[in-house]
C-alpha cells in the first residue's frame, strides 16, 4: 500500500494490472463505500478549523471532488459544508480539469488568483491542465516526496501552513 501511495492513478492501475474498462466499475464501488460510510468519515484534524479562517479572511472556498455532493456535505457537517461557495462533484477519475475551470468561472475569482489544494498527483494534473496553480497537501493520500517531485506552486505540510500561506498577515494570528 505504501509504494502505491507515491504513485499517481494510472500508475496506480498499471502497478495493480488493472484494465481501464474497470475503472468505472471500481470508481462506482468507492463512491457506494463513501456514500455508505459518510457519516463515520472524520475530516483531518485541523481542517475545520482551516476552513474557518480562511473565509474569515476573505478567500473564497470552492470544493470538487468526483464524490457525490450530497456526500461531501455529509463528511464535512453542516458547519464546514456552509462555508464552501462552489461545489463541483461527481466529476470523474479523470474529470476534474473540467470541474475546476467550471468553478473558477462560476466563482468570478481570476484563474491567476486560484490555489487548487488536493492531496494526490491527479489533482496536480487536472489544476495544470486547468491553468491553474496547485498547492499538494502531505497529509492525504500522497506521499509527501512524490507531491514534491510534482513541482506543485506550494507544498504544505500541516492546515496551519495553508494558513500562513494564503492569509493577510492580520489574519493569521487568528
Amino acid at each position: 500500500v505504501e509504494a502505491l501511495r507515491a504513485l499517481d492513478a494510472r500508475g496506480v492501475m498499471r502497478r495493480l494490472g488493472v484494465a481501464g474498462w474497470k475503472l468505472p466499475f471500481i470508481a462506482r464501488h468507492m463512491h457506494g463505500l463513501a456514500a455508505r460510510d459518510a457519516g463515520a468519515l472524520a475530516l483531518f484534524p485541523g481542517i475545520p478549523a482551516l476552513l474557518g479562517r480562511l473565509r474569515e479572511g476573505g478567500i473564497a472556498l470552492a470544493l470538487v471532488s468526483s464524490n457525490r455532493e450530497d456526500v461531501v456535505r455529509r463528511v464535512l457537517g453542516p458547519d464546514c459544508a456552509g462555508l464552501i461557495g462552489h461545489y463541483a462533484c461527481g466529476a470523474g477519475v479523470f474529470g476534474k480539469a473540467r470541474r475546476f475551470a467550471a468553478v473558477v468561472r462560476a466563482s468570478g475569482v481570476s484563474p491567476g488568483r486560484v490555489l487548487c489544494l488536493g492531496d494526490e498527483l491527479r489533482d496536480h494534473a487536472a489544476a495544470a491542465r486547468a491553468g491553474l496553480a496547485f498547492g499538494a497537501v502531505t497529509w492525504g493520500y500522497t506521499r509527501g516526496p512524490a507531491l514534491a517531485a510534482a513541482g506543485p506552486a506550494h507544498l504544505f505540510a500541516t492546515p496551519e501552513a495553508v494558513a500562513a500561506a494564503l492569509l493577510p498577515p492580520a489574519a493569521r494570528a487568528a
